[in-house]
């Protein structure tokens, strides 16, 4: 009977690239993964807001966008179960963190309110998670209540007249797309060898970008 320790080290086969269990059976999917890297250093170039809090918020935002690239590379080379949950664990922290961070700092809401957003946030992607697998290849379950919350925040963020206040409309339009073209993947296979994973990546590293910066620009201004 194979062990807890055992099934963490066990070969996960998700991509259309990866076609063995070698480190670099899927080139083109790890190294596509420099673009959340870049968009961390872009990110990190930006001036800061004055006040420490806010600061320190957009700095650990700025550090889980290079933290999902590290590990969305670790499993497109490994390809292992604990790589997995390395490469979705950041992701859904940056999530959270994004939510908290925004609602707290631009919407001005005080911690209760905040709170509540999180935990309907939480409860929304659980059920949504609970969707079938198979739809659109996993992207409805894996990224639904992500979709639907960056498309409000950008609306919010552009009705309130936010600085850049369509910032955060570009990259839930991004993210609709690059939703689409992780869902295509496997379908694209017999024809695209490559598959469309990587464009997921390039995307999603502008999505990052967008969504972070709008929230360094805006977080220190002071409320109106």
């Amino acid at each position: 009977m194979p062990t807890m320790i055992d099934s963490l080290f066990s070969p996960v086969d998700l991509y259309c690239e990866r076609i063995g269990t070698a480190f670099w059976a899927e080139p083109v999917n790890a190294i596509s993964n420099i673009a959340f890297l870049l968009a961390a250093y872009f990110l990190w170039c930006l001036p800061l807001p004055q006040d420490r809090s806010t600061m320190v918020m957009s700095r650990l935002l700025t550090l889980m966008v290079a933290v999902i690239g590290v590990g969305s590379f670790l499993f497109h080379t490994f390809a292992q179960r604990w790589a997995l949950f390395a490469d979705v664990i950041p992701i859904s922290i940056y999530q959270v963190l994004f939510l908290a961070f925004y609602v707290r700092k631009v919407a001005r809401c005080n911690w209760a309110v905040t709170m509540g957003w999180v935990l309907f946030f939480l409860v929304l992607t659980y059920g949504v998670g609970m969707l079938p697998q198979q739809w659109l290849n996993g992207s409805v379950a894996s990224y639904g209540s992500a979709w639907l919350f960056i498309g409000g925040l950008g609306l919010y963020h552009w009705r309130t007249g936010r600085h850049e206040p369509m910032s955060l409309l570009l990259a839930a339009s991004l993210f609709t797309l690059s939703l689409v073209l992780r869902s295509m993947d496997m379908a694209v296979c017999p024809t695209m060898s490559i598959g469309t994973h990587m464009f997921w990546h390039v995307l999603n590293g502008l999505v990052l970008y967008l969504s972070t910066r709008a929230f360094i620009l805006q977080a220190g201004c002071q409320p109106r």
